[in-house]
C-alpha cells in the first residue's frame, strides 16, 4: 500500500509538468515537419543559395546550410518560450494559486517525445533525408533551446514585473554577443567594410551602457539583484532564441527561411570562446557592481521571493 501511494504520489508530481509539454512538444515536431517534410527546403534552408565569394558551398550538407538546420531548433525554441512564457503569465494573472511546474520537468518530458520525434523527421521525411550526426546535433541543439525556452515561466507566472528587469538585462547581455564578429574584422578592413567594425563597437558600448543604465535603475527603484546565472540565462534566451525567431519572422522579407549560425554564433571555437568569456566577466563585474550600489538605497540587497 506504501509503495502504491508513494508511486501515485511521484505521478501526480509530474502531471502538471505533462500538461504543460503537452502544447510545446507537438508545436516543435509540428514545425519541424513543416520545414522538413511540407515545405520548399530551397527556401527554409536556401539551398544552392548564391551567398557571394565568402561562402561558395550551399548545397544541402555544407557547412553554412548544415548549420541552417541545427538552428532550426532554436527558431522553434523561441516559439516556444514566447508562448510559454505568455500563457504562463496569463494564467498567473487569472489565478493567484497557479503554480507553473520546475523547468526541468518540463523540458524532460519534451524531450521524451522530442528525440524520437525530431530523429524520425529529420532522417525518413522528404529528401535530402540528414544523415544521423546531422540530424543528432538538429535534435541537440533544439532539447538546449527548449531547456532555455521553458526557463522564464515560472518567473512570469508568479513576477512578470521582475521578468520584465530580467528581459531588459538579457538585451544588454544579448549585444555584448556581437563580439563574435571579431574573427570577421580583418577581412571587414581589408575590403574596407570599416562601417561593420564601429557597428560591432557601438554594439558592444551599447550593451555595456544598457547593463550600467539597469544597475543604476535598479538601485534606484530598490528592485532585487539577480545573480549572475539569471543574466546569462536572460542573455542567452534573447541571444539564441528570441533573435533567430524574430529574424525568421520579419527579417526574411516574407521568405521564411532559416538563418545560419553565422549571424549567432562565430564560426571558429576561438572567437566564440573568447566572446563567451568576456561576456561572463562584464556580467560578473555587473553583479558584483549592483550588490555594492544596492546598500546605499535599501540597507540590504533586495532578494527576490521564492
Amino acid at each position: 500500500m506504501a509503495k502504491d501511494t508513494a508511486i501515485s504520489n511521484r505521478f501526480r508530481s509530474w502531471r502538471p509538468a505533462v500538461l504543460h509539454a503537452l502544447p510545446a512538444a507537438p508545436l516543435v515536431l509540428g514545425l519541424f515537419t513543416y520545414w522538413f517534410a511540407v515545405a520548399d527546403r530551397y527556401v527554409v534552408f536556401l539551398y544552392n543559395h548564391d551567398m557571394g565569394p565568402l561562402y561558395p558551398d550551399t548545397s544541402p550538407f555544407s557547412r553554412v546550410t548544415g548549420s541552417r538546420y541545427w538552428m532550426a531548433g532554436l527558431v522553434a525554441s523561441g516559439g516556444v518560450m514566447v508562448l510559454y512564457t505568455a500563457a504562463s503569465w496569463v494564467l498567473g494573472r487569472l489565478s493567484h494559486g497557479y503554480r507553473p511546474p520546475e523547468w526541468w520537468r518540463v523540458w524532460a518530458v519534451c524531450a521524451l517525445a522530442l528525440v524520437p520525434g525530431m530523429l524520425a523527421i529529420t532522417m525518413m521525411a522528404n529528401q535530402p533525408t540528414l544523415p544521423l550526426r546531422h540530424a543528432t546535433r538538429v535534435t541537440l541543439a533544439t532539447l538546449m533551446g527548449i531547456a532555455l525556452a521553458v526557463s522564464p515561466g515560472k518567473m512570469a507566472a508568479e513576477r512578470p514585473g521582475e521578468l520584465l528587469w530580467l528581459a531588459a538585462d538579457g538585451f544588454g547581455v544579448a549585444l555584448l554577443s556581437n563580439l563574435i564578429h571579431i574573427e570577421k574584422v580583418g577581412r571587414w578592413l581589408t575590403r574596407g567594410g570599416t562601417l561593420w567594425v564601429w557597428m560591432m563597437i557601438v554594439s558592444l558600448a551599447a550593451g555595456v551602457a544598457l547593463l550600467l543604465a539597469l544597475t543604476g535603475l535598479r538601485a534606484w527603484f530598490r528592485r532585487p539583484t539577480p545573480g549572475v546565472d539569471a543574466l546569462l540565462a536572460a542573455g542567452a534566451c534573447v541571444a539564441y532564441l528570441l533573435l533567430p525567431l524574430v529574424h525568421h519572422v520579419v527579417g526574411t522579407d516574407g521568405y521564411y527561411y532559416i538563418s545560419d549560425s553565422d549571424n549567432f554564433f562565430a564560426q571558429g571555437s576561438v572567437a566564440q570562446l573568447i566572446t563567451w568569456s568576456v561576456i561572463g566577466v562584464l556580467v560578473l563585474g555587473v553583479t558584483w557592481l549592483r550588490k555594492r550600489v544596492a546598500p546605499s538605497r535599501g540597507g540590504h540587497v533586495a532578494r527576490p521571493a521564492d
